[in-house]
């Protein structure tokens, strides 16, 4: 639910409006591109409206729908929650230990998506080292940026769906264009939450007191979308 930035390259492209249709769909993490859209057929905030319009009738807003040729192409880094911890987070508790915080939450969304207030998406374009968390990619099951996926090795290419969603498989991408290079599956990092790996029961169905797989939450790679 969230694009982490590990070692950005410098500065975001920068904040655009966002077109109405995806806007508060965005988990983070999407490719996104930059499109024109007619004046005045799309909510924006007033100072979207404070430019030049193309023609004096388009004007930019960022989509996660991807045609081929669509540039320029990025990270979107804005989303709903748990990931960007939008105003009062998600309920936790209900029936004891039945909901929790993070990628997989049941926990009922309380507060808007990041994106709520000035309708606008952050969209991240160069170089660097980023994260997008598991729910926000491709998660075609054996074929998609999943740990299941078998196939998936170190430096592997990394592609775009036609709905921004990133994957490693090239039959299923918007264009055939590399955006970026797989690293590895990750936790979410945390050393406050036990993670499943150090926990057991001794009557667990995988042998007494044996450690658990890891609970991987998001894929890392390296970013290098083309400019044209």
């Amino acid at each position: 639910m969230a694009l982490i930035l590990r070692q950005p390259g410098t500065q975001p492209l920068g904040q655009f409006d966002g077109l109405d249709t995806i806007l508060t769909t965005v988990k983070g993490g999407e490719v996104g591109t930059i499109t024109g859209v007619a004046v005045n057929t799309d909510l924006a905030a007033a100072d979207v409206e404070d430019g030049y319009a193309l023609g004096g009738t388009t004007r930019p807003v960022i989509t996660t729908a991807l045609s081929s040729g669509d540039r320029p192409l990025g990270l979107i880094d804005d989303g709903n929650a748990p990931g960007y911890g939008t105003l009062f987070g998600s309920v936790l508790g209900a029936t004891v230990g039945q909901q929790s915080f993070g990628p997989g939450s049941t926990g009922t969304v309380i507060g808007p998506h990041s994106a709520a207030a000035s309708g606008k998406l952050t969209l991240w374009t160069k170089p660097g080292t980023y994260a997008v968390t598991l729910d926000a990619a491709d998660t075609t099951l054996n074929s998609g940026l999943v740990p299941s996926n078998g196939m998936l090795s170190f430096g592997d290419p990394l592609y775009a769906t036609t709905v921004g969603l990133l994957t490693p498989d090239a039959s299923n991408a918007f264009e055939s264009v590399v955006l970026a290079r797989f690293l590895n599956f990750e936790t979410n990092g945390s050393l406050v939450t036990t993670p499943i790996s150090l926990v057991s029961a001794a009557n667990s169905p995988v042998g007494e007191g044996q450690p658990q797989g890891q609970d991987y939450t998001e894929a890392l790679f390296e970013f290098n979308a083309p400019i044209a």
